[in-house]
C-alpha cells in the first residue's frame, strides 16, 4: 500500500513539477524576449564628443538601460556592408549613415508606456536626431505574454487542485487499511496527537521518496526533449531548476503531511460501529 501511495504521489508530483517547469520557462523566454528590444537613439552627423560623452554616461546609469553600445557612422556603414552586402558610401561619395546609441531594456521597461517616457527624456538631450524602435513589436509581445501567462495561470491552478485530490485521495486510501488500529489506539487512551504522530512521520518520509522520484522523471524528460528532439536551446538556467526542485519537494512535504493529519482525525473522531460502513 506505501508503495502504490509513493508511486502514485511520484507521478503527481511529476505533473506538479513539469507545470513549474513550464511556467518558469515561459517566464524566463518572456524576459529574454523583452530584453532583445533594441531602442536605437541616432544622433547628429555633426555632435561634439562632449555630448556624445554626455548621452553614453545618462544612458549607462539609467536605471531602465540593461546594456548600451555605441556604434559609430564607421561601424554602422561596416554593418550595412555586411547585412545587404552593398557599399552606398561607394556611389554617394560619403557615409550617410549616423551614428547611434543601441540600448536593450530591462525587462521591467520593455513595454509601450515605459519607452514613450523613454523616448521622452532622451529627446531633451541636443543634437538627438530622432529615436527608432519596433513599437508595434513592442506591443504585440507584451499582449501574446499577457495572454499566454493567464492561459498557464489557468490550466495551472486546475491541474494544481486536481494534484491535490488525488495525493489526499491516495494518502487516504493507505491509511483507510489502519482505521482499526487507529481506533484500537483511541480506545486504550491515546490523544489524538500521540496516533497522529507516526503516520505523518511515515506520510512525510514517502512524500520525500516520491518528489525525488519525480525530480528523477523531470530530469529525465528534460534530457530526452533536450537531445532526442534536437532542443538544445531549451532556456533553463539553475536558478529555474532550484526553484522547481524546491517546490516540488515542499509540494511533497506538505501535501503528505497535511492529508495525513487529517485523514488519520477523521478516523480519531469516529464510533467503532462506523468503521465498518466507510
Amino acid at each position: 500500500m506505501h508503495l502504490t501511495a509513493i508511486i502514485t504521489m511520484s507521478f503527481v508530483l511529476y505533473l506538479i513539477g513539469l507545470l513549474c517547469l513550464l511556467l518558469f520557462t515561459a517566464r524566463d523566454i518572456s524576459i529574454n524576449v523583452r530584453e532583445k528590444i533594441t531602442l536605437s537613439v541616432i544622433i547628429d552627423d555633426r555632435i561634439p564628443d562632449t555630448y556624445i560623452k554626455r548621452i553614453s554616461a545618462y544612458l549607462n546609469k539609467a536605471p531602465f538601460t540593461k546594456s548600451v553600445r555605441f556604434i559609430s557612422k564607421e561601424e554602422a556603414l561596416s554593418e550595412h556592408i555586411k547585412e545587404l552586402g552593398e557599399d552606398p558610401e561607394a556611389f554617394l561619395g560619403y557615409n550617410p549613415l549616423l551614428a547611434s546609441f543601441e540600448i536593450n531594456l530591462n525587462v521591467e521597461y520593455a513595454n509601450a508606456d515605459s519607452t514613450r517616457i523613454i523616448e521622452a527624456k532622451i529627446q531633451t538631450f541636443d543634437h538627438i536626431n530622432r529615436i527608432a524602435y519596433p513599437k508595434d513589436v513592442v506591443d504585440l509581445v507584451n499582449e501574446n505574454i499577457k495572454k499566454i501567462s493567464f492561459m498557464l495561470l489557468v490550466l495551472t491552478s486546475l491541474l494544481l487542485f486536481i494534484s491535490v485530490a488525488l495525493i489526499n485521495n491516495t494518502i487516504r486510501l493507505a491509511i483507510y487499511s489502519n482505521r482499526f488500529i487507529i481506533n484500537t489506539m483511541k480506545l486504550v487512551g491515546a490523544t489524538s496527537w500521540f496516533i497522529r504522530r507516526p503516520y505523518i512521520k511515515k506520510s512525510i518520509f514517502n512524500g520525500i521518496i516520491a518528489a525525488v522520484l519525480a525530480l528523477i522523471y523531470l530530469a529525465a524528460s528534460i534530457y530526452y526533449i533536450r537531445h532526442g528532439f534536437g532542443i538544445t536551446e531549451l532556456p533553463l538556467n539553475p536558478v529555474t531548476a532550484l526553484y522547481v526542485a524546491a517546490t516540488v519537494m515542499t509540494f511533497g512535504i506538505l501535501l503528505a503531511a497535511f492529508s495525513s493529519y487529517f485523514a488519520v482525525g477523521r478516523y480519531t473522531r469516529m464510533k467503532t460501529n462506523d468503521m465498518y460502513f466507510v
